[in-house]
Formats: C-alpha cells, structure tokens, sequence
C-alpha cells in the first residue's frame, strides 16, 4: 500500500470511497460516450489515481466532482494514447448538465430515475426513435425507413425529443445545491 494511504486521518476510508462513488463515476463516463468495457476499465482506474494521490474530502458533492474530473482527464488521456474512443462530441457539455443535474447524488440514481420518468413522457414515436438511434445505433436511414418518415423527420423528431427531455430533467431536478 502506498505510504500516504497510511499516513491519512481516521475520516478518509478508501472502501467507503469507492462504495459511495463507484457507479456515479462509471455512469458519467457512460453519460459522455464512453464504451462499456473502457468505463469499467477507467472507473477502476480513476479510484487507484485518487487513492495514490491525497485529496480532502469536504463535501459528497466536491468529491463526487472531483472523480469526475479525475475520470474526464483518463478518458482523454487514452482517447490521446489510442485514438477515438466514441467519446460524444457533446462530452464537454453532458458533463456541465451531469454536475449541475447529478449534484451531490454520487451515484446518479436520482438522475437516472428523472429520466426514466420523463423518457416516458414521450411519443411511442420519440420513444422509438430515440431507442433505435442510441440502443441500436441505428442509422438515421433505417430510422426514418422504420417509421415511415424523412430522414430530415427523423432529425427533428429526435431534437424535438431531446428538448424535452432536458426541459423535463430541469424542471425535475433543476440546479442542485452545492
């Protein structure tokens, strides 16, 4: 074990650390475009950089943030290392949406429980869309082929959709306090 593990006051317990935050850090790295396999792999890896380097805890919601931001900067790393990871070109700005939405819920659920209820909200048709594009990859071609509309329908069903899930989500979860 790292001489500085063993260095730390009684507060800091590296189990509870990881138990508390574990699926909070791999749900943001999957919320970003992370593929399944490197999550877990980065996930694993953001807690032995945060165990291996001291950093105090003061609050769920700045330690939550701080794995973030720990698991952000390996996920770019590798991306520099090995090239694309299908990281969403959106990442930067899902990740201003995760801390504002996510908060101090280290794990997500809250969140994820505000999506599921809002993805609900939607058309069969939104819903379906929406399933297809980012369950099956599907393309847009075979979307609209699917539904029996345009591919330009298709593009602004989707955007239409995705407006009103993030409309939902903040009237749900809103800016959380810090």
């Amino acid at each position: 074990m790292p001489e500085d593990l063993n260095n730390r006051n009684e507060s800091w317990d590296p189990e509870k650390l990881i138990a508390g935050h574990y699926l909070g850090v791999w749900r943001y790295l999957r919320a970003i475009g992370c593929p399944i396999h490197l999550a877990d792999d980065l996930a694993q890896e953001t807690f032995v950089a945060v165990l291996r380097k001291p950093f105090e805890q003061t609050s769920e919601y700045s330690t939550a943030a701080y794995l973030r931001r720990v698991a952000f900067h390996l996920l770019l790393e590798y991306k520099r290392k090995f090239g694309s990871v299908g990281l969403t070109d959106q990442a930067e700005l899902l990740d201003q949406y995760w801390t504002r939405w996510a908060g101090a819920d280290a794990s997500g659920d809250r969140m994820l429980d505000a999506l599921k209820e809002c993805f609900q909200r939607l058309s069969a048709r939104a819903q379906q869309s929406l399933r297809m594009r980012f369950e099956d990859q599907a393309s847009r071609e075979r979307i609209a082929a699917e539904l029996q509309i345009t591919e330009n329908g298709v593009k602004n069903l989707q955007q239409r959709a995705k407006a009103q899930l993030r409309q939902c989500l903040e009237e749900k979860l809103g800016t959380q306090d810090r």
